[in-house]
C-alpha cells in the first residue's frame, strides 16, 4: 500500500508547487508580497500582524473593511439632502416640487408662495420624520453591537484582551467562550474539545436550532503561526466557503464550510475556542445577507400610476381649456381692459402671451387634480391592513408559539387577486414530521404493522406531557412495553475532556452559566414521540438474534441465511452512520456525547469478531476479493495499525509524513487510556460490550440508552431512531470516528474517512468509513431510487449465484419501492461498497485536489464524489410517512372553488407525489389522469398533442382556442362531469420548458384542474414560477419551507414561508410567513379580499374626491374670464385635502368590511370577485370620474342660481359651495361604506366640526390672509342666515341622489354576490346555515349550466372580466332568505 501513497504524494506536491508559482526559489518576504497582491483581485490573503509578517499585513490589511457596521442610511450631516434627494424620486414630489416652483414665477402666480409650499412640505416633512426615527433606531442597534467585548490575542501584551467589535480587523486571533456570539467571520484554529470540534448555533441566520459542527484546521499558537489563508472574496452564500491554508513548507490543507465560523452564530458546547478573522463587518456573510425588507410592487399600485397619468391628461386638457378661453375672453375687448395692467415700458400683453400665463396659472389652480395624499394614505392604510393581519388570532399556532409575519408591507392586496398556487409538499403540505413505516433488507419486504397500528391511534400529548416526554429523547411507553428483559443499560458517563486549557472570557451578551444558554431538550428539532418511537417488526427481529447467536455458534450457517444476516447488519449501519447526526445526551441539553473505548464493560477479542465476520460471509458483499483481511491475521498488530493511520487526517494532505506518524504513535502509547489495554485495540478503538454469555439475551432489547439526536433532516432522524429500535445505536460522532453499539457486537467504532453530503444534483449522501474489523474502507450510500439504481453493480462483475441473487434483490426492492410510493410513503435506496486501498489511495489523490482547488470547486467535488458513488450494492430501501398537516384537504378544497389552481411542485417520487395529492384532495377519484413522461423533446410535444386531443374529445362543447396571454379563465374549461389532472416529472420538465413547447404546455395545464411535478430540482421550480407569471400574466403565489424553495418563493408575485422545522431561510425570502398551509384559506380568502375591497374604494373615492372638488374651481373660471382665480380662500382651498377630507377615507381603508369572514371562508366563490378585479375595472374609473363631474356641477350651479341676482362677494359665495362639497364628500363616503362603525361616524362628524371650527376661527381674525380678499366673519354671518343650510341641504341631496338611488336598485333587484352574501350577516345561525347550503347547491348547478359563459367572457383581449359572467356561477336569487 505504500507505493500508491507515496506515488500521491508525489504527484499532490508537483500539482501544489506548479499552480500559480513560477519559480523554484525558496520565497521570501517580497515574494510573497507579490503572491498576495497579485491574488487580491480575485481570493483574499489573510495573514496575521504578527511576527514576520509586519509588513506585508501594513500593506494588505488597508484593502480589507474593519469589523464596525453601520445599517443606518443617514447621517447627522447628509440626513437633510439625502432624505430629500430620495424623496424627489418619486414622481408626484417632483410634479409638486414644479408647481412650487412655478408660483414663484410672478406672470402665473395664483396663490400666495407659502401656501403653495405647504402641501409638498407636509408631505416631505411626515416622511422625513417617519425615516429619521426608523434610522435613529438602527443607529441605537450598531452602537450596541460594536461596542460588545470579545478577546482579542495583543502581540504587545502577549495575551487576549477585551476589545470592542468595531475594533477587530482581518488578520486577528478572537477567543470566545460557551454562549458567546461571534463577532466576525473566522477560521477556527482551535477548540478546547479534543476531538477538535467546535458546535454552534446558527438560528440568528437560517433559524436552525440543531447545532452545527465546525472543525479545526490545525491547532495553533498566535506567536508561532507562520501559515497564510488564501479564501474566495467575500460573497453572501452561506453554505459555502473555499480556501486553503498555506503552511511554511509548502503544505496546504482545504477549507470548507466546516472550518468557518460565521458572525452571529453562538458558540455552544465548547468552553473555548480560536478563530483567525478573514472577513469582517460588512464583508460578512450575514452583513452580506441583510438585504433589508422586501420592497415589491404590487398590481394595484401599478393600475393607480396608470390612472394617475390619465388625470394628469385630464389636467392638462382642463389647462388648455382655460388657456383657450381666456385668450377669446380678452380678444372679443375692442379696446384696452381697464383691468389691463400695462408692461413698465409701457405695452400691453397680447391676448396669445396672456393665455400662455393663465396655461399654468391654471395648473397651479386646479393642483389638486393629482392626489399627492393619496401615496400618504396608500401607505398608512397598508400599514393598518398589516396590523390587523398579523393580530388575527386565528392565525396563532399554539404548539410553536408563533403567529404570522407580514414582511412585506406592500403588497397586502395582492393576497386578493392570486390565481395560481405553486406549492411544495413536504413540510407544507406535510408535517415533515418523518415516521419509519416500512423497508425492504435483500428484496424481504418487513411491513411494520405493529408499528402502523400505534401510529393509526397515536394522539399527540398535551404540551406538558409532551415536553416531559421529549426530555426522554426516545425513550418511550410503547419501547419499554416490549422491551422484555433488562439485559444490559447503557448508561455511559460523559468523558468530558479537561475545559481549563484557556480562561473563560467575557460574554459578549451577558451569557448564562451552564447550558443554560442552550435550548431544553424539548425544543430539539425531529424529537417529537411519533417520530422517535419504532416498534420493530417481529420478523426482522427474530433475524436479529441470529447475528449474536452466529457470534456464539462455531458451526457454520448456510450460505443464504449468512448472506441475508450480513445485508440486515450492513442495513442498519449505514442507516446509523450515514447521517450528520450529533448526539447529546438529555440529563445535560446539548452537550456532545462521547464514549470512551475503556468504560464499558468486559470486551470480546479481536480475533473473535474477525473471525465472525468471515463466518458472516464478508467476502460474498465485497465488490473484489479481501486478501487484506486474510493478510491482517498473521501480521503483528502494530502493522495493522499503522494501516490504519494513514487514513486519520480528512483535511490533511493524502499522506501523513513521518514525523507526524511518529508524534501520533507517541500520543497513543502515552495516553493514559491505552496504558491499560493492548495498543492495537486502543487504536482500532473495538469494544464488544457483550460478553460471550450474555450475547444472546442482549438482543432481547434491554432499555436503551437515554440519547438526544440533532439532525439537519427529519429522514435522518427517522432512520437513525429507526436503527436505534433495533439496537443499532448510534452513540457518538466525532469529525473522526463514529461509534455504533450493534446488538449481539457491541461497541464498533468506525474511523470517519469522508463524508459526501447531499445535493440537489446528486440526489444522494455518502459516509467514507474504515471498518474496525475488516480494515476495509467501506462506502455506505443512501439516496432516490431514480439514480441509486443506475449506480448498482452490473451481473457481470460477479459470479453466477451472487449475480442472479443481486439482480432477484434489484427487481423484489424495486417492486416495494413502487408500492410505497403508492401508499404515499418518502422512499429512501441504501447501498454500499467495499473498496481497496489501492482505489481509495488513487480517488483520495483526486479529492483533495478538488477541496483545496478554490475556483471551480464544486464541480470538482461533484465529480469527485460520482467517481466514488459506482458500482454499488444494494441493501435494501426504507419508506417513510410523512403525514399530512391538519387542514389541508378542506384548505385546498376552499382555494380551488374560489378560482385558484394548485400545482404541487415536488422532488419526490411520481407514485408518492400522486398518492399525497389524492389525499390532499387535490386530485379526486374521478379525475382522469394524463401522465407526461418522455425522453425526448418531439416525443414531448407528439405526447401534449395527443393529451390535448384526448381532453378536447371528452368535452360536451368545442371551446374556442383561449388566447395565451389571459389568466382569466381560472375557472376550468372542461365538460360537466369531466375533470383532469396532469403529472409530470423532472426529466420531462426539461423538455417542456424549452421555448417551442412552452405555449402547448400552458393550453395544456389550463385544460387540467391540477398539475403534479414531480421529482423537480429547486431551479425548475423558479423556472415554472416564472412562466405562468409571464406568459398567462397571472398573480402567482409560492408557498413553501425549505432551503429549495427560496427561488420559487422569491420569483412569484407574493411569497409565502412556513414556519416548519427545516429552518428559516424560505420564512427569510418570502413575503409572508405563516405556521400551518390552512392558514393560507383565511389569510387569501378573508384577508385578501378585504385588503384588495378596501385598498381599491378607497383609491376611487380618492380619485373621485379630488375631481369633484377641482371641478368646482374649473366652473368658475367660466364666470371670471378664465383668469385663475378662485372663489374660495386659498387657505382654506389647500387645506380641504390635506386635513378636511383625508382621515375619514384612511379609516374606511383600513376597517370598511363587505363581509364577514365567517361567510367568506364558508363561501370560497366569493373570492373570484376581488380575483376579477371587478372593483376596479377601467369601466368603474371612468364611472367614477363622471360622477364627480355630475356632482361637481350640482355642488357650483345651485349655489350660484340660488345667489343669481344678488350682491354678495366673491368669497361669501364660495362658502357655502366649499361647505356643500364638504358634506358631499363626506356623505359619498358614508354610502360606499359597506359597514359603517361608530369609528366611521366618529371620523365624519369629526371631520365636519374640525372644518367649522377652523373656519370660525379662520374668519373671526382680523388679519387680511389674501391681498385681494379678505374672509374676515364670512363662516359667522353664514351661520345664521337659514339659507345657506338650504343650499347646503338642497346641493347635498342633489347631488348624492343620483349614487343612493343607483345603490338602493342594485341591493335590490340586481344584486351583486357580495351583497347577497352580506344579507347572510343579518340571519340567524340556523337560518345562515341553510342559507349558505342552498347557496352551494345553487353554485353545483349554476357551474355546470354557465360554464361556457364564464369560459367566453374569460377569454376576451383585455381579460375584464364581468361581475355577471361571475354571478353565473353563484345563485341566481336575489337573497338567500
Amino acid at each position: 500500500m505504500a507505493d500508491p501513497i507515496r506515488w500521491a504524494r508525489y504527484r499532490w506536491q508537483r500539482l501544489i508547487s506548479t499552480e500559480g508559482r513560477e519559480g523554484s526559489r525558496p520565497s521570501n518576504s517580497s515574494n510573497k508580497c507579490h503572491q498576495s497582491s497579485k491574488a487580491i483581485g480575485k481570493h483574499r490573503i489573510v495573514i496575521p500582524c504578527l511576527g514576520h509578517f509586519k509588513e506585508e499585513y501594513e500593506k494588505v490589511s488597508k484593502l480589507y473593511m474593519s469589523n464596525k457596521i453601520r445599517t443606518t442610511k443617514y447621517t447627522l450631516l447628509n440626513f437633510l439632502p439625502r432624505n430629500l434627494f430620495e424623496q424627489f424620486h418619486r414622481v408626484a414630489n417632483l410634479y409638486f416640487l414644479f408647481l412650487v416652483v412655478l408660483n414663484w414665477v410672478p406672470l402665473v402666480e395664483a396663490f400666495q408662495k407659502e401656501i403653495t409650499m405647504l402641501p409638498l412640505v407636509a408631505v416631505l416633512t411626515i416622511i422625513a420624520v417617519k425615516d429619521g426615527l426608523e434610522d435613529y433606531s438602527k443607529y441605537k442597534m450598531d452602537k450596541q453591537i460594536n461596542n460588545l467585548l470579545t478577546k482579542v490575542y495583543s502581540r504587545k501584551e502577549k495575551k487576549y484582551i477585551d476589545e470592542c467589535w468595531k475594533n477587530v480587523n482581518v488578520g486577528d486571533f478572537i477567543r470566545l467562550s460557551r454562549n458567546e456570539i461571534i463577532p466576525a467571520d473566522m477560521v477556527l484554529l482551535y477548540s478546547s474539545d479534543l476531538d477538535g470540534i467546535c458546535y454552534i448555533e446558527t438560528a440568528s441566520l437560517d433559524g436552525e436550532t440543531n447545532l452545527k459542527q465546525r472543525q479545526v484546521v490545525s491547532e495553533i499558537d498566535p506567536e508561532k503561526f507562520s501559515s497564510r489563508i488564501e479564501c474566495e472574496s467575500p460573497n453572501n452564500d452561506l453554505g459555502r466557503f473555499r480556501g486553503f491554508v498555506e503552511h511554511s513548507n509548502k503544505d496546504r490543507v482545504g477549507l470548507s464550510k466546516e472550518n468557518l465560523l460565521l458572525r452571529g452564530c453562538t458558540v455552544r458546547n465548547t468552553e473555548a475556542v480560536v478563530g483567525i478573522v478573514v472577513y469582517a463587518g460588512h464583508e460578512t456573510k450575514a452583513m452580506l445577507n441583510n438585504s433589508g425588507p422586501h420592497y415589491k410592487r404590487s398590481k394595484l399600485e401599478r393600475k393607480v400610476n396608470t390612472d394617475i397619468l390619465w388625470c394628469v391628461l385630464l389636467l392638462i386638457l382642463m389647462c388648455l381649456t382655460g388657456a383657450i378661453g381666456h385668450g377669446i375672453w380678452l380678444s372679443r375687448y375692442s379696446e384696452i381692459p381697464f383691468f389691463t395692467i400695462p408692461e413698465p415700458d409701457g405695452k400691453l400683453i397680447p391676448p396669445t402671451l396672456a393665455a400662455f400665463n393663465v396655461f399654468w396659472t391654471m395648473i397651479i389652480l386646479l393642483q389638486v387634480l393629482i392626489p399627492i395624499s393619496l401615496y400618504v394614505s396608500i401607505e398608512i392604510v397598508k400599514l393598518g391592513q398589516i396590523y390587523l393581519i398579523q393580530n388575527d388570532i386565528d392565525f396563532y399556532h399554539e404548539k410553536t408559539d408563533s403567529t404570522i409575519q407580514c414582511r412585506a408591507l406592500n403588497i397586502a392586496e395582492d393576497l386578493g387577486q392570486i390565481q395560481y398556487i405553486f406549492s411544495d409538499k413536504t413540510g407544507t403540505l406535510t408535517e415533515n414530521k418523518m415516521v419509519f413505516r416500512r423497508c425492504s433488507i435483500a428484496g424481504q419486504e418487513y411491513c411494520h404493522e405493529e408499528n402502523a397500528k400505534r401510529l393509526e391511534s397515536y394522539q399527540e400529548m398535551d404540551s406538558e406531557d409532551e415536553d416531559s416526554a421529549d426530555h426522554q429523547c426516545g425513550s418511550s411507553m410503547h419501547m419499554s412495553k416490549w422491551q422484555g428483559q433488562d439485559c444490559r443499560a447503557v448508561n455511559e458517563p460523559l468523558n468530558r475532556k479537561s475545559l481549563n486549557l484557556l480562561p473563560a472570557s467575557h460574554s459578549a451578551l451577558g451569557r448564562e452559566d451552564g447550558a443554560g444558554g442552550a435550548p431544553p431538550s424539548g425544543h430539539v428539532a425531529f424529537s417529537s414521540p411519533i417520530e422517535t418511537d419504532v416498534i420493530p417488526d417481529t420478523q426482522l427481529l427474530k433475524k436479529f438474534s441470529q447475528i449474536s447467536s452466529h457470534s456464539c455458534d462455531q458451526s457454520e450457517a448456510s450460505s443464504k441465511l449468512s448472506l441475508e444476516t450480513m445485508y440486515i447488519t450492513d442495513f442498519f449501519l449505514a442507516l446509523a452512520i450515514c447521517n450528520t447526526v450529533v448526539v447529546s445526551v438529555p440529563s445535560q441539553p446539548r452537550q456532545k456525547m462521547r464514549l470512551s473505548s475503556l468504560g464499558r464493560m468486559p470486551i470480546k477479542s479481536l480475533e473473535e469478531i474477525r473471525q465472525m465476520f468471515q463466518r458472516l460471509s464478508v467476502r460474498r458483499l465485497s465488490s473484489s476479493p479481501l486478501p487484506s483481511v486474510k493478510e491482517s491475521l498473521s501480521e503483528s498488530p502494530s502493522s495493522f495499525v499503522s494501516k490504519l493511520s494513514v487514513f486519520r487526517m480528512k483535511m490533511a494532505s493524502p499522506a501523513l509524513d513521518e514525523a507526524a506518524q511518529r508524534a501520533a504513535e507517541l500520543h497513543n502509547m502515552d495516553s493514559p487510556e491505552n496504558s491499560q489495554v493492548p495498543q492495537e485495540l486502543g487504536m482500532v478503538n473495538v469494544a464488544a460490550g457483550c460478553e460471550h454469555n450474555s450475547a444472546t439475551s442482549s438482543v432481547e432489547l434491554s432499555p436503551l440508552p437515554k440519547l438526544c439526536y440533532e439532525a439537519e433532516s427529519p429522514d435522518e432522524a427517522a432512520l437513525v431512531h429507526a436503527a436505534r429500535a433495533y439496537k443499532c445505536v448510534l452513540q457518538s460522532r466525532t469529525p473522526d470516528q463514529v461509534t455504533v453499539d450493534f446488538a449481539g457486537l457491541g461497541s464498533l467504532t468506525f474511523q470517519l474517512l469522508h463524508i459526501l453530503p447531499f445535493d440537489s444534483v446528486r440526489k444522494r449522501m455518502s459516509v467514507v468509513v474504515r471498518h474496525p474489523v475488516s480494515n476495509e474502507v467501506v462506502v455506505y450510500t443512501k439516496g432516490a431510487d431514480s439514480v441509486m439504481m443506475d449506480l448498482l453493480r452490473t451481473a457481470s462483475e460477479d459470479t453466477n449465484n451472487s449475480e442472479m441473487e443481486q439482480k432477484k434483490i434489484k427487481e423484489r426492492t424495486q417492486k416495494h419501492l413502487d408500492d410505497y410510493a403508492r401508499r404515499g410513503l418518502r422512499t429512501l435506496c441504501i447501498a454500499k461498497k467495499a473498496m481497496s486501498d489501492a482505489e481509495y489511495a488513487e480517488w483520495l489523490n483526486h479529492h483533495f485536489l478538488a477541496e483545496t482547488s478554490i475556483d471551480n470547486r464544486e464541480e470538482l467535488l461533484l465529480e469527485s464524489a460520482i467517481r466514488l458513488e459506482t458500482r454499488l450494492t444494494l441493501l435494501g430501501a426504507t419508506g417513510i410517512e410523512d403525514r399530512l398537516q391538519e387542514g389541508v384537504p378542506d384548505t385546498i378544497q376552499a382555494l380551488r372553488k374560489a378560482g385558484i389552481k394548485i400545482w404541487m411542485l415536488t422532488g419526490d417520487k411520481r407514485e408518492t407525489a400522486v398518492n399525497i395529492a389524492y389525499a390532499c384532495k387535490l386530485l379526486e377519484p374521478d379525475d382522469r389522469i394524463f401522465t407526461l413522461k418522455s425522453q425526448s423533446k418531439d416525443a414531448c410535444a407528439l405526447m401534449m398533442s395527443k393529451i390535448l386531443e384526448g381532453i378536447q374529445k371528452n368535452t360536451s362543447k368545442k371551446q374556442p382556442g383561449q388566447k395565451l396571454g389571459n389568466a382569466s379563465a381560472t375557472v376550468s374549461t372542461q365538460s360537466p362531469g369531466f375533470s383532469a389532472g396532469l403529472v409530470i416529472d423532472g426529466r420531462t420538465l426539461e423538455h417542456v420548458l424549452h421555448d417551442s413547447l412552452q405555449n402547448i404546455f400552458l393550453e395544456l395545464t389550463e385544460k387540467c384542474r391540477a398539475v403534479v411535478c414531480c421529482r423537480a430540482t429547486p431551479l425548475q421550480k423558479s423556472v415554472l414560477v416564472r412562466l405562468v407569471r409571464s406568459k398567462l400574466k397571472a398573480m402567482t403565489l409560492a408557498i413553501g419551507d425549505g432551503a429549495n424553495d427560496v427561488s420559487m418563493i422569491q420569483v412569484a408575485d407574493t411569497g409565502v414561508g412556513i414556519l416548519g422545522q427545516e429552518g428559516m431561510q424560505a420564512v427569510m425570502a418570502s413575503d409572508f410567513a405563516v405556521c400551518q398551509f390552512r392558514h393560507l384559506k383565511k389569510l387569501l380568502l378573508v384577508h385578501g379580499h378585504w385588503c384588495y375591497t378596501r385598498l381599491t374604494n378607497m383609491v376611487l373615492y380618492f380619485f373621485y374626491k379630488n375631481v369633484a372638488y377641482v371641478n368646482i374651481l374649473f366652473w368658475y373660471q367660466f364666470f371670471c374670464g378664465f383668469s385663475g382665480t378662485s372663489m374660495t380662500d386659498y387657505w382654506i382651498l389647500i387645506l380641504f385635502n390635506l386635513l378636511f377630507t383625508s382621515v375619514p377615507p384612511i379609516v374606511y381603508g383600513v376597517l370598511d368590511k363587505d363581509v364577514s369572514a365567517e361567510v367568506l371562508l364558508q363561501l370560497p366563490q366569493l373570492y373570484m370577485m376581488s380575483q376579477k378585479s371587478l372593483a376596479y375595472l377601467p369601466s368603474t374609473f371612468w364611472i367614477t370620474l363622471v360622477d364627480a363631474f355630475y356632482q361637481s356641477i350640482v355642488c357650483f350651479f345651485v349655489p350660484y342660481f340660488t345667489y343669481y341676482g344678488s350682491d354678495i362677494d366673491i368669497l361669501s359665495f364660495g362658502n357655502p359651495v366649499n361647505t356643500a362639497a364638504l358634506f358631499i364628500i363626506l356623505f359619498h363616503l358614508l354610502i360606499e361604506c359597506k359597514s359603517v362603525t361608530w369609528i366611521h361616524t366618529a371620523v365624519v362628524v369629526g371631520s365636519i366640526l374640525f372644518y367649522f371650527v377652523f373656519t370660525l376661527a379662520f374668519g373671526a381674525t382680523c388679519k387680511t390672509h389674501n391681498p385681494s380678499s379678505n374672509p374676515y366673519w364670512i363662516m359667522e354671518q353664514h351661520m345664521t342666515d337659514p339659507v345657506f343650510y338650504l343650499v347646503c341641504l338642497l346641493t347635498t341631496c342633489v347631488a348624492l341622489l343620483p349614487r343612493y338611488l343607483l345603490r338602493v336598485l342594485q341591493g335590490t333587484l340586481f344584486p351583486s354576490p357580495v351583497l347577497r352574501a352580506k344579507h347572510l350577516d343579518r340571519l340567524t345561525p340556523e337560518e345562515q346555515r341553510e342559507a349558505i347550503k342552498r347557496w352551494r347547491d345553487d353554485c353545483v348547478v349554476n357551474c355546470r349550466v354557465e360554464l361556457h359563459a364564464t369560459s367566453r367572457s374569460s377569454s376576451s383581449v383585455t381579460g375584464a372580466v364581468s361581475e355577471e359572467s361571475i354571478a353565473s356561477v353563484l345563485p341566481t336569487s336575489k337573497t338567500p332568505l
